[in-house]
């Protein structure tokens, strides 16, 4: 069940406390104020869009971490990525369409909710804002190439491994993620299997494997990467620690 939420000022946004995300500047923050139509609570397993339907708003993650999937009519699932806070959720259907895919909560999740149809004249008034929106739009682009490298290229350790130091990576962005590489999450051995296109049976083994090597300890609800240079270099994923992700 989804819920309003009391709103938090956008001054005081936990987004503008992260170094990895760049800061809003007094002008954008009061723009933004005005922008913004409320805020709202997911539940774990909630969901904020359905899949064929129309949704006259846009999010952007205060809180929490969700997964956004595509449903084939026989009830098969591929998840297309994972949500952090900070990205923008709706983005990726058309503006005037239904959505071709779901967004479901992870965990429990908080959300800024702004109206489709007032994106125009946002873009219009504020050009560096709107610049912002485009470069969300290309990063998650550039992310589900990874994503479909993986699934095209890499072994099956090799997908596990890309997937650990990815999710990890965006949680360090985001500043979610524990000390000593350690993200704690409760990703599931099938929610796995549906991202990197493996049966859950080989999914298992594969995890089992990597335990035992060293490169990822991927336990319930936890993932922990004893030395991401050498799991980077494994799965022949690039890091960028200097880049500032921007937000709405």
């Amino acid at each position: 069940m989804n819920r309003r939420a009391q709103a938090v000022a956008c001054r005081n946004c936990p987004l503008q406390k992260q170094p990895r995300l760049r800061t809003l500047d007094e002008r954008q923050i009061d723009y933004l104020q005005d922008f913004k139509r409320g805020e709202m609570s997911v539940e774990r397993e909630g969901m904020v869009i359905e899949q064929g339907q129309f949704g006259p708003h846009l999010y952007t993650v205060l809180e929490g971490v969700l997964i956004r999937y595509r449903t084939l009519d026989d009830g098969r699932r591929q998840i297309v990525n994972f949500v952090f806070p900070g990205d923008l959720i709706g983005l990726q259907s058309a503006f005037e369409g239904p959505a071709n895919h779901a967004v479901e909560a992870l965990v429990e999740a908080r959300l800024c909710m702004f109206e489709r149809k007032s994106f125009p004249e946002f873009i219009g008034q504020h050009p560096r804002l709107a610049y912002d929106i485009v470069w969300l739009a290309a990063a998650e682009e550039t992310q589900l190439e990874e994503h479909l490298v993986a699934l095209g290229q890499r072994t099956a350790k090799e997908r596990l491994v890309y997937l650990a130091v990815w999710l990890v990576d965006r949680a360090q962005i985001s500043g979610i993620s524990d000390k000593g590489n350690t993200l704690t999450l409760p990703i599931t051995q099938s929610q796995v299997a549906d991202m990197l296109g493996l049966s859950l049976v080989h999914t298992n083994r594969t995890l089992r494997a990597l335990l035992d090597s060293g490169l990822v300890e991927w336990r319930p609800g936890e993932i922990h990467i004893p030395d991401m240079d050498a799991a980077c270099e494994f799965a022949q994923y690039e890091r960028d620690t200097e880049l500032e992700r921007p937000f709405i």
